[in-house]
């Protein structure tokens, strides 16, 4: 029996692909393989990773979460921005500048830098954690897909060739193109989920978290 664990993801990478970690699990694989004899097995390999994130629904699901977070990610930028502006006017500026203004200045934009790091932090989080709930919802309806498909044609073994994966299962090295059935569970969800295919859109912008920045040296 197979069942769908869920893992953690980035959020850079989603942001920027659309694409998440694999959430797919066997238990007992390792032990069906060695025990079935020579021959009897037929065995299948899908990466689950593209088959959930890969469908109509997935992609739908995935452009709507970089939707909602993109006003955060505005505001990131503008916070960079900020902060960008204020090293520049103290480098312009810093010849003429007090000691207690030239302290008061970086003192400024040390603030603001640790805002905007708590503040992309936090915004990478929620992201997270958001896109982890959905795709944990439509893992369990891809695979219930794909133990459908595996029964229907008579497969014994599927195989998770999903890239980065972490559990515990047999690695893909190598595998016939006919033994990947990827492309045919997702069609058969998209058949099944009825959700259209989403129209093309512009690429995705930069993640919202950026790398914290270095106030200028005294």
């Amino acid at each position: 029996m197979m069942r769908v664990i869920s893992r953690s993801m980035t959020f850079a990478g989603l942001l920027a692909a659309g694409m998440g970690a694999s959430a797919f699990a066997q238990t007992g694989a390792a032990a069906a393989a060695a025990t079935a004899p020579t021959g009897a097995t037929k065995v299948a390999v899908i990466n689950f990773q593209a088959a959930v994130l890969g469908s109509n629904e997935g992609q739908r699901d995935m452009a709507e979460l970089r939707q909602k977070f993109e006003p955060k990610q505005t505001q990131l930028k503008n916070e960079a921005d900020s902060i960008d502006a204020l090293k520049k006017q103290l480098q312009t500026s810093g010849s003429t500048l007090s000691d207690a203004e030239r302290q008061t200045k970086l003192k400024q934009i040390d603030e603001k830098e640790k805002e905007y790091q708590r503040n992309g932090e936090d915004a990478q989080n929620d992201f997270q954690g958001e896109m982890q709930e959905s795709y944990q919802q439509l893992a369990e309806k891809v695979f219930a897909v794909l133990n459908s498909y595996a029964k229907d044609n008579g497969y014994g073994l599927v195989l998770d060739a999903s890239a980065g994966q972490q559990q515990q299962l047999p690695t893909v090295l190598w595998a016939n193109q006919g033994a990947d059935i990827t492309k045919a569970v997702v069609d058969a969800y998209n058949a099944k989920s009825g959700v259209p295919a989403p129209a093309p859109s512009a690429p995705t912008p930069a993640k919202p978290a950026a790398a914290p920045r270095t106030a200028p040296k005294q």
